[in-house]
């Protein structure tokens, strides 16, 4: 897979947490080594004390011209008893560290590009890593072995040089960012900066290896060079030649995939509509829909007076397109932060959410007037202010985010690659799709001035609401505690849902209470009380389900477990899921659980795979990442017909039992897809 040069300042593509955490780690090693130097466990040491590991940077040619391909040889040379964490895919910790490290305290080392000291044009796959090998620590005081980087390890990043370079001498960067340890101590951390030289020929001449690459090359994969390269360091399309047509994409919907050139001015247009009309779709998603008849109600206080009923809906509409183009910020400009879910990896984004949304609910039982300190008051939505309103448009698209409606999730995949200005684009033409219905309602008075506002029928419906969005409360504040309990790979708790289930029936019982109470329309109450009766028991029906794990016996990801598959030639259905993504409940539940599917996924070739995201997998998000897939919900199909690489085709982000069950059968036999 290839990598975008145009997006970073530096290589990197690490988690923000991540850089937070090395940053802690750096300070809390030096602090460490100043205050107890005598320790004798695996502590940090201070800088200047640990070995300085040799780095040098080889290229494949000597001389290369416009359009050639060409590795570059990253050696690290370890003093003796010194060594290094490997890449971030192939740290593994030893039973006996089990209590004193975690995933979370390594620091792995990373080597890639200085993306701004390339020429436009120029690409580069991802960096090859050298295989660990054993080194001998007493980190927990008695001998461990744990696989490092060390002696002489060599790492390879595969580049391809732009079509319009200038011949003549030409130099760029790299950086590997690592952490050295002996056998007792691990030292601060540090980045090094090499420089390459490289010398352009004119177009014609002949190019040679380098007399001083002889001998580094030999474990270098050149087969990655029959990958196409992908984007650019200028943003545009390139093929394998160095020129090309632009890629088309494809647009999932339920299974069926319809390809989209972003191509040009006209279709760049056409990929803005479809992320338009996904967002517009958003707002008939579980996760919105509860809180849009309080806006509704709140709109038709103001329907009397056209010009500040304009003003609230322009500001809830502004709202929701300011969080998107927020989105669109975060992952154009933030290292690490490249899609939607990004927000659920940090626990305290549901927690925060899940309270806010709580107060809102007490505010619809009237809480606040009696119970609550007034500075709290202003987040009642039956405040209809300018402020107001925006921040309720703000949290209607922040409960969106669980959900991915169709077309959106093709677009924003694509645009997280694209140059900012284009993500940027992206991820506002989803907001506006998002904010259409509002501001339709507030430039057509008509359209809210029927609904009730006083009265029991208004009253009634704010506390409807309010039990919805308890619900909703409990969803998002579920989340971090599971997270928080999970040990991936392993499955999240789920034993949240039953309190979901209570506060969504209480409401549908409250509904038909209250109506038969305050209605005389024996119609109106047969038609409501049917309404809720359905509500309720489809809760009831699918609670169990969402608390459980459902009738797959999982096999959980890991790399070695996806090995095992493939060296037994068995087909892997391969589900990305999260306990926030509504969207992989629904499809989990609505086709994986149906009967011919968990028949299907128990023949005896068949290895049903989870890779859950709810906490901190990070090797469920290499995975993720490897497939060149930046959101959930995914399923992902390999098999011996379609090839166990990170390049399969078989990947679908909306499904149908005819999709898996035909996936399979590419997987298995290689037939063409009916797609």
């Amino acid at each position: 897979m290839a990598i975008n040069l145009h997006r970073r300042s530096t290589f990197s593509n690490v988690l923000v947490r991540s850089r937070m955490a090395r940053a802690a780690v750096a300070l809390l090693a030096l602090a460490v080594v100043l205050l107890a130097p005598s320790a004798a466990h695996a502590q940090p040491g201070a800088p200047g004390f640990g070995p300085q590991v040799a780095i040098s940077v080889v290229p494949q040619m000597a001389e290369a011209k416009a359009g050639d391909r060409v590795a570059l040889a990253v050696i690290m040379d370890f003093g003796e008893g010194y060594h290094a964490w490997p890449d971030r895919p192939q740290v593994t910790l030893p039973p006996e560290f089990a209590g004193i490290f975690d995933m979370e305290s390594v620091i792995p080392t990373e080597i890639g590009l200085v993306a701004d000291s390339l020429p436009e044009g120029w690409l580069a796959w991802d960096t090859q890593y050298p295989a660990p090998v054993p080194q001998t620590v007493f980190y927990t005081g008695m001998p461990v072995e744990l696989m490092s980087f060390a002696e002489q390890s060599i790492a390879y990043i595969p580049i391809q040089i732009g079509p319009d370079v200038e011949p003549g001498p030409l130099t760029f960067q790299t950086q590997v960012f690592f952490q050295s340890c002996d056998e007792s101590v691990c030292y601060p951390p540090e980045t090094q900066v090499q420089e390459v030289s490289l010398t352009i020929a004119a177009p014609g001449a002949t190019s040679g290896s380098a007399a001083s690459a002889e001998g580094y090359f030999a474990a270098f994969d050149a087969s990655v060079f029959s990958q196409a390269p992908g984007m650019g360091a200028d943003g545009s399309a390139a093929a394998a030649a160095g020129g090309g047509a632009c890629e088309a994409i494809a647009v999932n919907f339920f299974g069926s995939s319809f390809p989209l050139s972003p191509c040009g001015p006209l279709g760049l247009a056409l990929l803005l509509l479809v992320a338009a009309l996904g967002g517009f779709l958003l707002n008939l998603t579980p996760c919105v829909l509860p809180v849009i008849p309080l806006k509704i109600m709140g709109l038709s206080k103001a329907a009397g007076d056209k010009r500040r009923l304009l003003v609230l809906g322009i500001a809830m509409s502004v709202g929701v397109v300011a969080f998107w183009m927020a989105i669109g910020g975060a992952i154009a400009f933030i290292a690490g932060f490249d899609a939607i879910s990004s927000l659920f990896q940090t626990s305290w984004f549901s927690l925060v959410v899940g309270l806010f949304v709580g107060i809102m609910a007490l505010g619809m039982f009237g809480l606040f007037a009696v119970n609550l300190p007034q500075s709290v008051y202003r987040f009642n939505p039956s405040q209809e202010t300018v402020h107001g309103s925006f921040l309720f448009g703000v949290l209607t698209a922040v409960l969106s985010t669980p959900c991915t409606a169709p077309f959106m999730g093709s677009a924003a995949a694509w645009a997280a690659t694209q140059p900012a200005a284009v993500t940027l684009a992206t991820f506002g033409m989803i907001g506006a799709g998002m904010a259409l219905p509002y501001f339709v309602l507030a430039v057509r008075p008509g359209l809210v001035s029927s609904v009730p506002r006083s009265g029991p029928a208004s009253e009634l419906v704010k506390q409807v609401m309010g039990l919805l969005m308890l619900a909703v409360a409990t969803f998002f504040l579920g989340i971090p505690v599971s997270a928080w309990l999970q040990n991936p790979p392993a499955p999240a708790s789920r034993g949240y849902w039953w309190v979901v289930a209570f506060f969504v029936i209480a409401a549908a019982v409250w509904l038909v209470w209250r109506t038969f109470q305050i209605t005389k329309s024996t119609a109106r109450f047969a038609t409501i009380a049917g309404l809720a009766l359905v509500v309720a028991l489809v809760m009831a029906a699918l609670t169990p389900g969402l608390a459980s794990h459902g009738p797959i016996s999982w096999t959980y990801y890991s790399p070695e477990a996806f090995a095992a598959a493939q060296a037994d030639g068995s087909v892997v259905v391969m589900d990305f899921t999260a306990e926030w993504c509504l969207n992989c409940k629904a499809l989990e539940a609505g086709v994986l659980h149906q009967p011919d599917i968990v028949a299907l996924m128990r023949e005896r070739d068949v290895v049903p795979m989870k890779v859950d995201l709810t906490g901190d997998n990070e090797i469920g998000q290499a995975k993720l990442k490897a497939l060149d897939w930046v959101g959930i919900p995914l399923l992902a199909v390999f098999g011996p017909g379609s090839g166990y690489g990170d390049d399969t085709e078989l990947k679908y982000d909306t499904y149908t039992q005819d999709t898996v069950r035909q996936a399979v059968q590419q997987a298995r036999e290689g037939l063409t897809s009916a797609r």
